[in-house]
């Protein structure tokens, strides 16, 4: 059981609106995550508490947020413009918040493709990467790579951590993507892992040792940027 508990902010969207954020911050940290959560499940969803807590072990504070659209209930994703808002809102709050620590945004699936577009429209300020677990290039059954096209406009380093069996970004047409990235863009190919990371008993390892493989790579490559 984790012995920490996250300090409850809120983020000041306009001055009518505000949502819910979580920042968990060891005192050794060097750097924060800026962490946005996938279309179908807020902040505290098993997931992110997993991410957050583990990087917390690694020394990686983290700022998880909530969408409008979460925030208030509703099923419905926030439009692209609304959310760009809401990211640029937590990465201001981030720097506030951690002073002195490098700044890395991005999220799970559509959190991450959210903090993507933000930053190619215009650099999110002090922000010196973008880190994607399990970045949605196409719905699934339906491949394309037409998501990706922003990416281009991205000049800050990126990492996709992506499960092999993502049925959300088929390799195929992700790996070519990253290459026309170039050398600022990693890939970490997760065997056997789907979309949220979950692995087949087949596979002969388990969730919990996926994600430590996750958190591993993650924090080593946020080092790299820090």
């Amino acid at each position: 059981m984790n012995v920490v508990s996250p300090q409850q902010l809120k983020l000041k969207i306009d001055d009518a609106s505000e949502v819910s954020a979580l920042l968990l911050r060891p005192s050794t940290a060097q750097a924060c995550f800026v962490f946005a959560h996938g279309a179908g499940a807020g902040m505290t969803h098993e997931f992110m508490e997993r991410v957050s807590f583990g990087l917390f072990e690694r020394n990686v504070a983290t700022l998880r947020y909530q969408f409008p659209y979460m925030e208030s209930g509703s099923k419905r994703p926030d439009a692209p413009t609304v959310a760009h808002v809401v990211v640029r809102a937590a990465v201001d709050e981030a720097a506030r918040c951690c002073p002195g620590l490098a700044l890395i945004a991005g999220g799970k699936s559509f959190g991450g493709r959210m903090t993507s577009q933000a930053q190619s429209i215009a650099p999110l300020a002090g922000v010196r990467g973008l880190a994607f677990l399990g970045f949605p290039l196409h719905p699934a059954g339906k491949p394309s790579d037409i998501r990706a096209k922003h990416l281009d406009e991205v000049d800050i380093p990126m990492l996709f951590v992506q499960g092999t069996r993502d049925k959300l970004a088929e390799l195929t047409l992700l790996e070519p993507v990253v290459t026309r990235l170039g050398p600022s863009a990693t890939l970490h190919r997760v065997r056997d892992a789907d979309h949220s990371f979950h692995v087949p008993a087949r596979s002969g390892r388990n969730d919990r040792e996926v994600m430590t493989e996750v958190l591993d790579a993650l924090s080593a490559w946020i080092a790299t940027c820090a």
